[in-house]
């Protein structure tokens, strides 16, 4: 298809830079039949004592780091780890930079650049490894916010809290998984005081996610690989579930990715611990999620392609529309939605 199809006209308006609070609050337009407006906080209505809900549990960490080569300005934003002291980065200005120029960020803390590649991108070899790096990172680099957001004003404080899920444990995102964000521990123990089994899967999203598709035709995109982890105890959880008659929930497109990444043509999930680099567009066949918790996704994206794909070119179109008239709030700190799969 071509990616002007899935081009919209968002007012700029409707994107939102701070999270509504409380959490539950926040809009869910629920995808089904028809378009229905309801509020985060009605979601256990829509699952049943068999479903089970899936989460990310990556974290995000301070990936966007600003320095200096000699006297030029350089941020860099990491994406992709590759070693103990190594990560891929997007650089600005990236024409500024060749390998063996070295980067600053602080007095005790610079990059060495080992490979110029394609798109911006750069490698990277830190002057701390392990622990120590994430130390550095803590201290000198900032949350990584979307240009959507960082371009409406700064990064402050309160970013690091609302810019993180309740599940976050497993360190390596640059991204928020952000259906995730709309979940406070008063909800999840709603859910699961209805029988339904929640866990938790991991996927560390790339700043990939937030690069514009430069192609005309979606068959000649490529996506940036991202680390994924689904556990034997978690798979066997979920095929037990799907069994006995339940729904996978999938929170947000990081696990949906995740999950079909790991299922068999039969829908069974196996144990996963790989990069996956899927692309999902309208004509795949969804072989393991039943229903998508996602929020509202930029004109273009992968992701609006995704959703496209789950629940019909078409209807989504018509639902956001349906979303930009009654004033949605739109992107990673705006409202949701559940969508059920096309009939």
């Amino acid at each position: 298809m071509l990616v002007d199809d899935f081009n919209f006209t968002l007012p700029s308006e409707l994107i939102a830079d701070r999270p509504v609070t409380p959490r539950e609050a926040a809009k869910l337009l629920v995808v089904s039949e028809g378009i229905s407006d309801f509020h985060v906080g009605d979601l256990p209505d829509f699952l049943n004592e068999k479903d089970v809900l899936v989460f990310n549990d990556t974290k995000v960490i301070p990936a966007r780091l600003k320095g200096l080569r000699r006297t030029a300005k350089i941020e860099v934003t990491l994406h992709k780890n590759t070693g103990a002291d190594s990560w891929h980065a997007f650089a600005k200005p990236a024409k500024k930079l060749k390998p063996g120029d070295v980067i600053q960020f602080a007095e005790d803390f610079s990059a060495l650049v080992t490979e110029k590649r394609d798109g911006g991108e750069v490698a990277l070899s830190f002057s701390a490894s392990g622990p120590r790096l994430m130390e550095k990172l803590m201290a000198y680099g900032e949350i990584p916010l979307p240009p959507y957001i960082g371009s409406l004003r700064p990064v402050d404080a309160q970013d690091s809290v609302d810019y993180q899920t309740i599940f976050a444990k497993d360190e390596g995102a640059v991204a928020a998984p952000t259906a995730g964000l709309h979940f406070t521990e008063e909800l999840v123990a709603t859910i699961k005081a209805k029988g339904v089994t929640c866990v938790a899967t991991t996927l560390h999203v790339g700043a990939g996610t937030f690069l514009p598709v430069k192609v005309d035709d979606t068959k000649d995109h490529k996506m940036h690989a991202e680390l994924g982890i689904i556990s034997a105890d978690v798979a066997a959880t979920i095929n037990e579930c799907r069994a006995k008659g339940g729904r996978i929930v999938s929170v947000g497109t990081t696990s949906l990715r995740l999950l079909e990444s790991a299922a068999d043509d039969a829908g069974i999930i196996h144990p996963f611990n790989d990069e996956t680099s899927i692309f999902i567009t309208p004509g795949y066949r969804f072989k393991a999620v039943d229903l998508l918790m996602t929020n509202f996704h930029l004109p273009k994206s992968t992701l609006f392609m995704l959703v496209s794909a789950f629940s019909g070119f078409d209807e989504m179109r018509a639902a956001y529309a349906h979303a930009i008239e009654n004033k949605y709030r739109f992107y990673s700190y705006g409202d949701t939605s559940l969508l059920y799969p096309k009939s």
